[in-house]
Order: structure tokens, then C-alpha cells, then sequence
């Protein structure tokens, strides 16, 4: 189970009101960091960060020699001795003081990435999140706490998870609410749409078009290379190619497909690269027809894109007048987008009077274009049923 962003600006609040403490659980980039703000202006609550995997043990309270003349004490034997007291963090001192100036408003003290921090960092900050106490220090009634966890593979449904993380103790599991987000495509689209101070949207529009058309790129469950495409690693893009645009055309294209590489992996990054280039222009099914024998040199996932609207668009384009293109559109694509395809034409009502129509003529004229069109789908639905 899992909740989208708009849901969680419900759920969160709600938890928060109820007196209890959410755990936001969320693949890395996918927005916990900006729900929370957008929560906090919301509730009208003063925002404090802690990143937890930044801290080390004793960044909360450490021991401190006092500072005035009355906390020494002169022994006659012993030397000079100090009642050591606690010296307490920037954070926590900033909340006690707000809370003191403003006490009707809320306060939200966000514990980043809590489960990327280390076991003793982790321990220390037990008494925070279970009795709401830093050694002898209460924190202040209007102060909710919110913690943000990457998933790790102890947790339900996220056995295959590799993030490098400190399972948590079990007495936070059991008085903490585990709200799980998941990346939802509308919700990130009507975010990119709104309009920053100085007047242009979030997210460049290429970007938002860009995952309007592919929107499993958002964020992908599935992936094995150390970059690949997240709902942030998409903000650093629109934000890169906005200032990529200020320079000349021919700059801009050496530079394209490294520079968005950076941040959502090589094959996406080209991918990208190259709808830029085209200025958001798709592939149309006209260009397969034209250029089946190049789309080698076309990204998969374009390629994927193209073929699948094809199928939308037998009837205008039949598959038995373009046996041969099609063909090569089926072979140039990764087995899984060749199987996807022939899912698609299964839900395609003309595509079971063509496909027949294929059969018929791969029983006329043996070794013809339409028969090896035909053969071809037969074997990539064996091979799925395998």
C-alpha cells in the first residue's frame, strides 16, 4: 500500500493532529523533503531540518564547560573542578526559542533521511522521537516531530530495496505511522505547473512534456545503474537546461546528452537529449514507415513510444500494407518492448481482422514479407508464454 503526494498532504497532517509521530518512507529524489514544506506553509507551522545522516552522536547535546565564574570550584587538594552542564545544538536552542516567542504556533522539526544515520546516531535521538525529551530537556508541546526513511529491505514489500541504511530500532517502528509515497505522475505534473516568483513554471516544459509522454521515466522501480531518473534528478534537469538554452545551438548540443546523463543515467540522458534537440518533437508512425531500417540509431525508449502509437493507429496505417516496416520496428526493440507491442495489439480490435489477414497471406505466399511479419509475432508470443 502506498499513498501520491496529494495524498499524503492529507495523511500527514492528520497523523501529526492525532499525536503521533509519521515515518515517510519514499524512494530517494521522489519529494518527501518538498511535501514536508509544503505541509508545514500549510498548518502555518515554522519548518526545522535535521539531516540525520549528516549528524554524528553528541550534535544534539554535548558536555560543556560553563561559562561564568560560579560554575568553577577551587578544591584544596583537587585543583579547580567545573559542574559540567549540557551545551545544546543550534536547532534545538532555535526551536526553545520560538516556541517562547510564538507559543500558538506550530512547529515541525523534520528528521531527514532518519534510517541513513548511524546506529549510536540513531539511539540518541530514540528519547526525541519516543518520550519528545534531550536529556532533562522537554521539547515544547506545539513541536511534531516528522521523520523521512529510504525503504530498506526489512520493511513489507520492499525485500529487493539496496539502499545503504541502519534498520531502525523496533521501539520506533511500533510508535511511529509509516506513511509510504510513491511517485504518481499526475500529482508531479500539476506540481511542475505552478508558477515560481519570477513568473515561469517549476519544471521546464519539455521535461513535463517529456514525462507526459514516457511517464515511467518519472520514477522507475526497476533499476541497476547508479543514475537513473527521479522525480529531483528531473528538477536538476529542467534547471540545467534552462541555463543550457542561454548558450549557442552548437554548444548546446555537444553538451546535451552528457550533461542531462548526469543526472538520469546515459540512456535516458540521450534519450532526453535528443527530444530536445527535436524540440519536443515524437517520432510519428510516418517516420517508421519512412526509416524503419534506422531506428537503431533512435533511443529504446522512443522507439518503444513510436511503435506502441502505430498499433494505436491501424486502421490508418495497416500492418498488412507495411509487413516489412513493421517488421523492423519489432526487431529493433528490446524483447520486453516487442512483447509489450503485442500485448498492445491483443486490446486492438483491428489488429485481430489484420493479423489474420497476415496469416492468410503467409499461407499464399510463403517466404513474402507479410508470412515473415507474421511468424515474427507468433514467436515473440511463445517466447513471452515461456
Amino acid at each position: 500500500m502506498s499513498l501520491s503526494y496529494q495524498q499524503m498532504k492529507i495523511a500527514v497532517p492528520l497523523v501529526i493532529k492525532a499525536g503521533n509521530v509519521p515515518s515517510i518512507v519514499g524512494e530517494a529524489g521522489i519529494g518527501k523533503s518538498a511535501l514536508v514544506e509544503e505541509i508545514a506553509a500549510s498548518m502555518g507551522a515554522k519548518l526545522y531540518t535535521t539531516v540525520v545522516s549528516l549528524s554524528e552522536k553528541g550534535d544534539l547535546a554535548i558536555p560543556v564547560p560553563p561559562l561564568t565564574e560560579r560554575s568553577f570550584v577551587t578544591t584544596q587538594h583537587y585543583g579547580t573542578l567545573a559542574n559540567v552542564q549540557f551545551g545544546y545544538s543550534e536547532t534545538l536552542v532555535a526551536i526553545v526559542k520560538q516556541a517562547e516567542a510564538h507559543p500558538d504556533q506550530p512547529i515541525i522539526w523534520f528528521l531527514d533521511e532518519f534510517n541513513r544515520g548511524t546506529q549510536a546516531v540513531q539511539s540518541e535521538l530514540m528519547n526525541l522521537v519516543l518520550q519528545r525529551q534531550v536529556n532533562s530537556l522537554k521539547l515544547p508541546d506545539q513541536v511534531h516531530i516528522v521523520i523521512a526513511e529510504n525503504p530498506d529491505s526489512t520493511m513489507e514489500n520492499f525485500a529487493d530495496s539496496d539502499y545503504g541504511v541502519t534498520a531502525g530500532d523496533a521501539a520506533i517502528r511500533d510508535r511511529t505511522v509509516r506513511l509510504v509515497m510513491k511517485a504518481a505522475v499526475d500529482d508531479w505534473l500539476f506540481w511542475a505547473r505552478q508558477l515560481q516568483s519570477d513568473g515561469q513554471p517549476r519544471i521546464h516544459e519539455l521535461v513535463a512534456k517529456y514525462i507526459r509522454l514516457h511517464p515511467n521515466l518519472l520514477a522507475p522501480v526497476d533499476h541497476e545503474k547508479d543514475l537513473y531518473p527521479t522525480p529531483r534528478a528531473w528538477a536538476r534537469v529542467s534547471g540545467n537546461l534552462r541555463q543550457l538554452e542561454q548558450l549557442d545551438e552548437e554548444t548546446q548540443t555537444t553538451l546535451a546528452a552528457d550533461l542531462f546523463s548526469g543526472d538520469l543515467g546515459s540512456e535516458v540522458g540521450a534519450a532526453f537529449a535528443k527530444f530536445v534537440a527535436q524540440h519536443g518533437q515524437q517520432l510519428s508512425v510516418a517516420d517508421l514507415i519512412d526509416h524503419s531500417t534506422q531506428l537503431q540509431f533512435v533511443a529504446e525508449v522512443d522507439r518503444l513510444t513510436a511503435v506502441r502509437q502505430w498499433v494505436k493507429e491501424l486502421t490508418k496505417y495497416p500492418i498488412t500494407q507495411y509487413p516489412a516496416q513493421f517488421k523492423n520496428c519489432l526487431y529493433a526493440l528490446s524483447p520486453d518492448g516487442r512483447f509489450a507491442v503485442v500485448q498492445d495489439l491483443g486490446e486492438q480490435a483491428a489488429a485481430a481482422e489484420q493479423i489474420k489477414a497476415l496469416y492468410q497471406a503467409a499461407n499464399e505466399n510463403p517466404g513474402g514479407d507479410q508470412e515473415q511479419l507474421y511468424r515474427l509475432l507468433e514467436q515473440i508470443t511463445v517466447e513471452a508464454g515461456d
